[in-house]
C-alpha cells in the first residue's frame, strides 16, 4: 500500500472551510505525489478573468474535477461545472498525451487499467459491497502484469471518501506506472440500494 492510498479526506467537502478544503482534498491520491498542486489558484484566476457561466473538465483526472466542483462551491462563482466522459481508444484505454510515452510493449499493455477497473465496476454493479478486496485484485492483477499501483480505490463520487454502507453513486479510480509512464483512469459506478 503506498502512501498516497493510506491518506484520507478527514471531512467530506462540504463540511471544510475556504482555508483547509484544497489543502484535504488534494492530501490523498494525485495530491499526495504531486507537489506543489495548484490547480485551485489557476482555475480560480481563469474563473475571475473569464466569468463564465459554464465551465467544462473531463472526468479522467477524478480528483481534480471534484477539487474544482467544491472550490467553485465554497467561493461561490455562479459557474455551472460540467464533466465530461473520458475519451477511449478503441480498445478502452483513457486517451491522454502521456499514452505517447509508452513504448510499443507498454502500450499494448495499457488497456489492462481499464480492464481492470470494468471487473471492479461490475462486481460492485452486481451488488457486491466488498470494496476493498475488488480494490486489492485490481491492484494485484496489474502488480502480477508489471505496473507499479499508486491506488486503485472505489470512493463516494461526490466526497471522494470510502463509501459509506448506503452510498450508491461510486467511482472506482487508479494511477498507476507502466515503465516511465504514470496512467490515470476510473469508471463511475451505480450501486444497487
Amino acid at each position: 500500500m503506498t502512501r498516497a492510498s493510506q491518506i484520507q479526506l478527514a471531512a467530506p467537502p462540504s463540511q471544510l472551510t475556504r482555508s483547509n478544503r484544497r489543502r484535504a482534498a488534494c492530501s490523498f491520491w494525485c495530491g499526495a505525489v504531486v507537489a506543489g498542486l495548484g490547480v485551485c489558484t489557476v482555475v480560480a484566476k481563469l474563473f475571475n478573468i473569464a466569468r463564465p457561466h459554464v465551465a467544462v473538465f473531463g472526468k479522467k483526472d477524478y480528483q481534480q474535477l471534484a477539487v474544482i466542483r467544491a472550490m467553485e462551491r465554497q467561493l461561490d462563482f455562479g459557474i455551472e461545472i460540467v464533466g465530461v466522459e473520458t475519451v477511449r481508444e478503441p480498445d478502452g484505454l483513457a486517451m491522454s498525451s502521456r499514452n505517447g510515452y509508452l513504448s510499443k510493449a507498454e502500450r499494448a499493455m495499457a488497456p489492462q487499467l481499464s480492464v481492470e477497473l470494468a471487473k471492479v465496476k461490475h462486481a460492485v454493479e452486481a451488488g457486491s459491497r466488498r470494496f476493498e478486496r475488488h480494490d486489492a485484485m485490481a491492484r494485484g492483477a496489474l502488480e502480477t502484469a508489471g505496473w507499479n499501483v499508486d491506488y486503485v480505490e472505489v470512493r463516494n463520487r461526490a466526497t471522494l471518501s470510502p463509501p459509506g454502507p448506503h452510498d450508491k453513486d461510486l467511482v472506482v479510480v487508479a494511477a498507476a506506472w507502466l515503465g516511465k509512464t504514470r496512467l490515470i483512469d476510473n469508471l463511475e459506478i451505480s450501486a444497487p440500494a
